[in-house]
């Protein structure tokens, strides 16, 4: 992996890599980096990840390894530095002067910070000693050239941090800031302009894209971890919302500067908006002429009114910043309100938080050939980079596609063609030795009304098996309760725990902790999850992970892959499955040592014409739809554990 990515590096080729569990793929990327920054020392190294998560373990683990590494072969130390998007900084304006950023109704920045000390003094508020705690704590990281980063913040709710962070848009910049030549954000971006090797997330590298390369620091090279994740991640970044709520927080923010009736009539519009999509069926809005259609274009001229009724060289910090949030709510409501046929609009639904709008780009394969691998060559790596046993889904999908004249033909040349090379450097794992897939064939299809009585007859009677040391991956909440109830009635010695009944963190120690318990959840288990040992040896999939066939982008992705000639099913759903089950089936073997059982309790797996790509994009495991097999291999596995801490 290190020899071929430090052949892209001098050749400036894309590589994509995928690099199985155990491989360390970190110190594989790291590695060619730091040698090729130390034979170029005005050169810039970019790592992009998906997760804070991982982002921490570089900086704190595997950077600083490295570089100590690197300095002792080639005598030269390696400068390094983490940028996160501006929220996860501490906006000292808002700190000190108390501004509410949209959480409370009507109290200004000084009354709220007045609240806030109150509270502070009586313990029943946990929000108010929650914000004052950060607020000293971010004087000290001030004082001390620190960062005050969120990651190292005391204890708070995201309602606390809400109050002393600050929103993109609603930023004063650097040079209108009072506080600008102290900002956490602008001294973590001279940092990063000063280093050789900056890490940074997904999110701020599509952020980057989409503003013209202000977010990071210029880069000759590109390495994105967590590469499967990207296209994701790269839509959330470039997707809006809007509700009644936020309309109403941001309408009541600016009454103070807007007149009567004009404070009046954006204030209604919340209301009105509301009632469009409480009449509205939860699904992709299309119809320019109807009634969400006709609102978005009201909110747009009344915001774009107030937005204007608050322009002008007013030094009044608050009234900037609500003039920024009047701005983004016209801006959302006017890119909805266009409904141009390369993004997609839909109302969504949640029960706590009722219903919103939500705008999304259709695709994002073209943002990212043309903003992100245009100039910079990139190696992007992950565990799961191949569905279907090949790499063109997921290099399609993030801008990367090959001259199609390969093949012979006379045709013109594809000037839209990115070249690439693909490598696929193996895992330290025997999985067919290591592990078995048995697909429950006998079992009915699933259904749209949850899972069946004959599938949780099969989950309990895996579970004795294995004696517990199950993590079940279920397609949503409700099927991994009914699985957690019936496992408890049935199996009442046994310890079921199911996502919902704590703090996932919680759940994952406990899991840990009890090398019997089992533990039930939905996608957040399917990634975010690595126990090696006996605590797991049974991997329950339910159901394969298609979309919901009602999840309007993936729907009009599908559509649009159809229109161009192409199977959407195949690109769009089959795809998203695929990489499901490659991330989940991963959970079972995350060392060499581990042994165990990834059971799928849908037939189709095996019955339906699509089951091939599926499987061929998961691990290699010994395949059986035997159940005895996969029981007496449980029990066999359950004993030598059993006897190991006995």
């Amino acid at each position: 992996m290190a020899e071929a990515i430090s052949t892209a590096f001098e050749r400036g080729d894309h590589l994509l890599v995928q690099a199985g569990t155990g491989t360390g793929k970190s110190l594989g990327y790291l590695a060619p980096a730091l040698a090729h920054l130390a034979e170029n020392p005005q050169s810039r190294v970019v790592v992009a990840t998906a997760t804070l998560a991982l982002q921490a373990q570089l900086a704190n683990s595997d950077i600083p390894a490295a570089v100590k590494a690197a300095s002792t072969v080639t005598g030269r130390t390696i400068t390094s530095a983490v940028l996160k998007g501006r929220s996860n900084y501490v906006c000292l304006l808002r700190a000190r002067e108390g501004q509410d950023g949209g959480q409370s109704t009507l109290l200004g920045g000084g009354e709220l910070a007045e609240r806030l000390r109150e509270s502070a003094a009586d313990a029943t508020s946990v929000l108010g000693a929650e914000v004052v705690a950060l607020r000293e704590w971010a004087e000290e990281e001030a004082s001390d050239g620190g960062l005050a980063d969120r990651d190292d913040a005391p204890t708070h709710t995201p309602a606390a941090w809400a109050q002393v962070s600050v929103p993109v848009r609603e930023c004063l910049g650097a040079a209108q800031c009072p506080f600008g030549a102290e900002c956490f954000v602008e001294r973590s971006r001279d940092i990063a302009r000063v280093s050789q090797l900056v890490v940074t997330n997904h999110a701020l590298l599509a952020i980057d894209a989409m503003h013209g390369g202000t977010a990071l620091p210029e880069h000759d090279l590109l390495v994105i971890d967590e590469a499967h994740e990207l296209v994701s991640r790269v839509t959330g970044a470039a997707s809006h919302e809007l509700s009644p709520q936020q309309v109403e927080r941001v309408a009541k923010r600016c009454l103070p500067w807007l007149d009567d009736d004009l404070g009046l009539e954006f204030l209604e519009t919340a209301d009105t908006l509301r009632s469009a999509l409480d009449a509205a069926p939860v699904e992709r809005v299309t119809d320019p002429d109807g009634e969400l259609a006709l609102t978005l274009q009201l909110i747009r001229e009344v915001s774009r009114r107030a937005v204007s009724a608050l322009g002008g060289g007013d030094d009044d910090s608050d009234k900037k910043q609500a003039s920024a949030a009047a701005k983004e709510v016209l801006d959302v409501a006017d890119q909805m309100a266009s409904m141009k046929p390369t993004d997609v609009v839909w109302v969504s639904e949640r029960e706590r938080f009722g219903r919103w709008l939500v705008v999304a780009p259709l695709d994002v394969a073209l943002l990212m050939r043309d903003k992100i691998f245009a100039e910079t060559p990139a190696v992007l790596t992950s565990a799961t980079l191949k569905l279907g046993g090949e790499f063109e889904t997921v290099a399609r999908s993030v801008g990367l596609w090959r001259d199609e004249r390969l093949d012979g033909r006379d045709d013109e040349p594809d000037e839209d063609a990115v070249g690439w090379r693909a490598l696929d450097v193996g895992s330290p794992f025997d999985y067919s030795s290591q592990g078995i897939l048995y697909v429950a064939r006998h079992l009915p299809p699933p259904g749209r009304d949850g899972i069946g009585a004959e599938a949780l007859a099969e989950v309990a009677e895996l579970l004795w098996a294995a004696d517990g040391r199950t993590l079940g991956l279920f397609a949503s909440q409700r099927n991994a309760e009914a699985a957690a109830r019936h496992c408890r009635e049935e199996l009442p010695d046994k310890t079921i725990l199911c996502q919902g009944d704590a703090q996932l963190s919680e759940l994952t120690r406990r899991f840990i902790a009890d090398p019997q318990a089992s533990l039930f959840g939905t996608l957040s288990l399917w990634q975010g999850v690595d126990v090696p040992g006996d605590t797991c040896q049974l991997v329950i999939i339910d159901k394969i992970p298609f979309p919901r066939p009602d999840e309007p982008l993936l729907q009009a992705r599908q559509r649009a892959v159809a229109e161009a000639g192409g199977n959407g099913f195949m690109a769009v759903a089959a795809a998203h499955a695929a990489l499901l089950l490659a991330q989940g089936s991963g959970r079972l073997i995350r060392r060499t040592t581990d042994r165990g059982v990834v059971a799928v309790l849908d037939p189709r797996l095996r019955t339906a014409r699509y089951g091939g790509y599926l499987r061929s994009s998961m691990p290699p495991f010994w395949s059986t739809t035997d159940r005895e097999v996969a029981v007496a291999a449980l029990r066999r596995l359950a004993q030598a554990a059993s006897a190991q801490t006995g």
